[in-house]
C-alpha cells in the first residue's frame, strides 16, 4: 500500500509518499514551516499544502504531537491550546476526500522502527523516544504498541522532564553536551525505574550526534540503541499507522 506519511513537529509540517511495505519513501520529504500560531486551521491548510506538491490521491497517515483517540486531539503540549478537541481525522478527510489516519507522533516514529528499523525482532518493553522540540515516547510489548504513552512530561526534580531534557533545552540554554546528556540520563534512568524496559531506542534529530552524548551516560543500565529511520521515521510510521488501520 502507497500511503501519504505527514509528520507534524513544533518546527515543521513535513510529508512524502511512503511504499509501505519496504518503508521506502517514494521521492524526497517536502518540508514547510510549522505556522505560528500553530493553530488546527493554520496546520490543516500547510497539510493541504503538501497534499497540493505531490499532487496525491489516496490515503493519509498523519503524526501528531500530544494525546490522539480516534483521531481526536486530546493534548497539544508544543503547539497551539485550540488544538484540544478538534477531529483531525475528519479534517484530514475533509481537505484530501480520502480516507485519512492519525496517531500520536512519538507512536509513529515507534511503528517505523519496530517494522523496518533498531526494534525489528525485538520483544519485550521497548520504549521510543524521541528528542527535539519535545520529549516524545512510544512503548511497544512484544511488538504490539501501547497507544499515547505520553511520558516526556514526568516530573523530575520538581519540574516538566521535558523542560529539562528536550534538545530544545540543551539549545534554549546553551549547555554543554556534557550537562545536558546528565539530564538526559536521569530521565531515561527514572523511566527505568517505573517500567523496566528492555530497550530504548533514541530518535530525533540529535541521534545523529548519538556519539556526543550517549556515552556520557551513567545511571541508565537498560540498552540503549539509536534510531536507524532518523528523521523520515515519523513519515514513514505515520504512514504504516494508517496502513494498520485500512487493511
Amino acid at each position: 500500500m502507497q500511503v501519504l506519511g505527514i509528520d507534524i513537529g513544533g518546527t515543521g509540517v513535513k510529508g512524502a509518499p511512503v511504499e509501505t511495505d519496504n518503508g521506502e519513501l517514494l521521492t524526497d520529504r517536502f518540508r514547510l514551516d510549522t505556522p505560528d500560531p500553530a493553530t488546527p486551521e493554520a496546520v490543516v491548510n500547510t497539510i493541504g499544502e503538501i497534499v497540493r506538491f505531490f499532487n496525491w490521491e489516496g490515503p493519509v497517515g498523519c503524526g501528531f504531537p500530544g494525546v490522539v483517540k480516534r483521531g481526536v486531539v486530546h493534548t497539544a503540549a508544543n503547539v497551539d491550546d485550540s488544538w484540544v478537541g478538534y477531529d483531525l481525522q475528519q479534517g484530514l478527510e475533509r481537505l484530501t476526500e480520502n480516507p485519512a489516519c492519525v496517531v500520536n507522533d512519538a507512536d509513529a516514529a515507534g511503528y517505523a522502527e519496530m517494522k523496518f528499523g533498531a526494534g525489528n525482532g525485538r520483544n519485550g518493553l521497548v520504549m521510543m523516544i524521541t528528542l527535539g522540540t519535545g520529549i516524545g515516547t512510544a512503548a511497544f510489548l512484544n511488538g504490539e504498541l501501547i497507544p499515547n504513552w505520553e511520558l516526556g512530561h514526568i516530573e523530575i526534580k520538581g519540574k516538566d522532564a521535558e523542560t529539562r531534557a528536550a534538545y530544545i533545552a540543551r539549545e534554549r540554554e546553551a549547555l554543554s553536551w556534557k550537562k545536558w546528556a546528565k539530564r538526559v540520563d536521569t530521565y531515561l534512568y527514572t523511566l527505568e525505574k517505573l517500567l523496566n524496559p528492555d530497550l530504548f531506542i533514541i530518535g530525533g534529530g540529535v541521534s545523529k550526534k548519538w556519539d556526543k552524548f550517549v556515552p556520557r551516560f551513567q545511571k541508565t543500565t537498560v540498552e540503549i540503541v539509536p534510531a536507524e529511520m532518523r528523521n523520515e521515521a515519523g513519515i514513514i510510521g505515520a504512514a504504516v499507522g494508517a496502513c494498520i488501520v485500512f487493511e
